[in-house]
């Protein structure tokens, strides 16, 4: 991996871990409600509403977060009269399952919700445990 796309990737992984900390978390949903287009995020695709990224701290093989553009605390606060945010969120992991050829070797689409959810974020994990394509990716290096 690239010298910037460690560094792009450690930043990364401190904002995670900093908005993980409770009296940080309202910081952290500025930002990112503020400032998320300048996250150092390599993004594997994206549309209107969402973007799909490398997990920089990644538990799988392969290990994709799919984080909203705007800023979705969590799931019972996602915006139901927004057109197009739920069709777009599947349109987007149906490119990744796609792109990473995820039906030969299966995967998992995950979102967190209550004491689970560890980030004010809601976001979506699209997870390979299997070897699959891809898996060599920039997300890998920090298992």
């Amino acid at each position: 991996m690239a010298r910037s796309d460690l560094l792009k990737a450690e930043v990364l992984s401190l904002l995670l871990t900093a908005a993980r900390w409770h009296p940080l978390r309202p910081l952290a949903a500025f930002f990112y409600r503020h400032m998320n287009r300048f996250l150092p995020l390599d993004r594997l695709g994206e549309n209107a509403y969402w973007m799909a990224v490398h997990h920089p701290q990644p538990e799988y093989p392969l290990h994709i977060l799919i984080l909203p553009k705007q800023d979705i605390p969590a799931l019972t606060h996602a915006p139901s009269a927004v057109p197009g945010l739920h069709a777009d969120l599947f349109r987007l992991v149906e490119q990744m399952i796609h792109r990473f050829d995820l039906e030969t070797s299966g995967y998992r689409l995950i979102t967190n919700g209550g004491p689970n959810q560890t980030i004010p974020i809601w976001h979506w994990h699209l997870v390979c445990e299997a070897s699959c394509k891809g898996s060599d990716d920039p997300g890998d290096s920090h298992a």
